[in-house]
């Protein structure tokens, strides 16, 4: 192997790479869209979000009231099931 065919192997190929994976990186970061900051007009409607939609409806009530109006559900953190 000649020296030049060493260079292309050894350092030319892995910076092609490199820069390739370079170009993939950056590239995403160059065309989105504009980030909201602190202090800027919010454009958008607001959303509420919940875990559990059955949640929201007004006669949930997760309180001491809802157990002593006789609810059958057993367990907690003292085992008892």
């Amino acid at each position: 192997m000649t020296i030049v065919e060493t260079v292309l192997v050894f350092a030319l190929i892995p910076l092609a790479i490199y820069g390739v994976i370079t170009l993939l990186t950056v590239r995403p970061k160059a065309t989105r869209i504009p980030r909201y900051r602190p202090g800027q007009e919010w454009g958008y409607a607001p959303v509420w979000w919940s875990a559990n939609p059955a949640g929201l409806s007004a006669d949930h009530h997760g309180s001491a009231e809802s157990a002593a109006a006789g609810s059958t559900a057993k367990g907690g953190a003292r085992g008892n099931w």
